[in-house]
């Protein structure tokens, strides 16, 4: 039987968590560990600075005061004794993970922290809006889930599911959307004066292109977007190479 562990980053009791918990229970174990409450845009972070506490719920479902990925870890160390799962499936996130948000994304991030110890990862997002039926995003993990386990996945490569609102008119192969955001900061003053801020969402321009996870989510689309680990921009090395060159060249002169 495979082991599929699941975490997210809006907390052990989020409906989406149980949704997709329900979808992904005929392909094996699920086990459960999750935030204890919501850890939204922390990214790939590692808890450091405290201890961690985990806390069974049930069995099989269990939260930790800390981020997706320490999930990640205290439930592999921990709950399964050092074993590794078959899969790190994350979701599902209230809220859609396309373009440039993957780099905050703890939901991503605690797929990624599966990815990064050797185990096929899936994430698996819904877009945002004045009500959520998990129904579908949970049908599209449970069906991309089964795919991973049954034919595998490249080395250090996810795949970042994206589900629309209501009923998906398809699927589509995406690749990650480029935008260009200017974040806002809010000043505002408490009881005795002193200042403290909110950053709000600001402008934000996606670059056209029809191919997109953005596009696809945006027309209705379940969008899947292999990504991987590596942040090296390949296309870049030859410039960079030579502007390394030039550089060494001046320290020396």
């Amino acid at each position: 039987m495979s082991t599929i562990l699941l975490t997210n980053d809006d907390g052990v009791e989020s409906e989406g968590l149980h949704a997709l918990a329900e979808a992904l229970r005929p392909l094996g174990r699920v086990v459960v560990c999750a935030p204890v409450g919501e850890a939204s845009a922390i990214g790939h972070a590692l808890t450091l600075a405290r201890p961690l506490r985990l806390r069974t719920i049930s069995p099989d479902i269990h939260a930790v005061d800390g981020t997706p990925a320490d999930c990640v870890n205290i439930a592999i160390s921990q709950v399964l004794e050092g074993r590794l799962p078959d899969m790190v499936v994350s979701g599902i996130n209230k809220g859609w993970n396309v373009g440039d948000d993957v780099t905050y994304s703890g939901t991503i991030g605690g797929a990624l922290e599966g990815v990064l110890m050797g185990v096929p990862a899936v994430a698996v997002s819904m877009q945002r809006g004045p009500v959520y039926d998990f129904t579908h995003a949970a049908a599209a993990g449970g069906a991309v889930a089964r795919e991973v386990l049954e034919q595998g996945l490249p080395s250090r490569v996810l795949l970042n599911v994206n589900v629309p609102q209501g009923v998906p008119n398809g699927w589509a192969t995406t690749i990650q959307a480029a935008r260009t955001h200017t974040t806002n900061v809010l000043r505002r003053e408490d009881p005795w004066g002193r200042p403290y801020f909110w950053l709000d969402e600001g402008r934000v321009e996606w670059a056209p292109r029809a191919d997109t996870d953005y596009e696809a989510v945006k027309a209705g689309r379940i969008s899947v977007t292999p990504l991987h680990a590596d942040l090296t921009a390949h296309a870049a090395m030859a410039g960079t190479a030579a502007m390394v060159e030039r550089a060494r060249t001046r320290q020396r002169g």
